[in-house]
């Protein structure tokens, strides 16, 4: 407990001094969401978006966009440089395990997106009168289940990339798939519906956040149930996970 702790702070302390992945993972979100709210066409009720205005809708695309980020991104490249410059190969030789060092850069991953998460709500809230999640426990399960899915992925990427460059491109690679396929970068009017259906269990799961945030978005009765994507992508989570700690080399 006591190397986790101490590989947690150090972790911590690396990831604030990265700008890109302050301002863009945590950061950004918000401040995407509040720059596009500041239009005043897209804060009115849409036929296209179930009768609320396009901020609403897209808030919680806003949030995956950060997540994506933090899980995606940071974690492999993070991983990546320690593993090229010879950090990983030093602290082979120290009892600690594996498992401790990604822990920690899940620990901090998770604070961030946490902090993320917690921007985009308030922002929304006071600034653009969007309302909070009228089923916040659902959407804080579909929140956790969610970024936990992206956070394996993005530690198998870490984990398997021998190099830099090569993690940067898996993980950009990621980064896209997750993010078209999940149903973030377009509205799920503009989709084809076979792409609608598998977004909902594409994480970081766009839909069970919506779902969950407004109701009045999507008609719960023609998406899968909540529980049911939740779990997908728990599973998911778990599997993968698993499967990155298994590979992981420290060179």
């Amino acid at each position: 407990m006591n190397a986790l702790y101490r590989l947690t702070v150090a972790e911590t302390r690396l990831f604030l001094r990265d700008p890109i992945s302050v301002v863009f993972g945590v950061l950004f979100p918000a401040l995407l969401l509040l720059g596009l709210g500041s239009i005043p066409a897209l804060r009115e009720p849409a036929d296209e978006f179930g009768g609320v205005p396009f901020v609403e809708a897209w808030a919680p695309a806003a949030l995956a966009l950060g997540l994506g980020i933090l899980a995606l991104q940071q974690i492999p490249v993070a991983v990546a440089t320690s593993r090229e410059r010879g950090v990983l190969r030093r602290m082979s030789t120290t009892p600690v395990h594996p498992g401790a060092m990604l822990a920690a850069q899940l620990l901090v991953a998770l604070a961030a997106a946490v902090v993320a998460g917690a921007l985009v709500l308030l922002s929304a809230w006071l600034v653009l009168d969007v309302p909070l999640p009228r089923q916040p426990l659902a959407f804080a399960a579909s929140f956790v289940a969610g970024f936990g899915a992206l956070l394996a992925v993005g530690v198998l990427v870490a984990a398997v990339a021998p190099s830099l460059r090569l993690a940067t491109g898996l993980s950009t690679l990621a980064y896209v798939v997750a993010m078209f396929a999940g149903g973030v970068f377009l509205p799920a009017f503009l989709l084809p519906d076979a792409l609608v259906r598998l977004s909902a269990y594409v994480p970081p799961g766009v839909q069970g956040l919506l779902g969950t945030w407004s109701g009045a978005a999507a008609d719960a009765g023609s998406g899968p149930p909540l529980l049911l994507q939740v779990g997908i992508m728990a599973a998911l989570a778990v599997v993968v996970g698993a499967a990155a700690a298994r590979l992981f080399r420290w060179e």
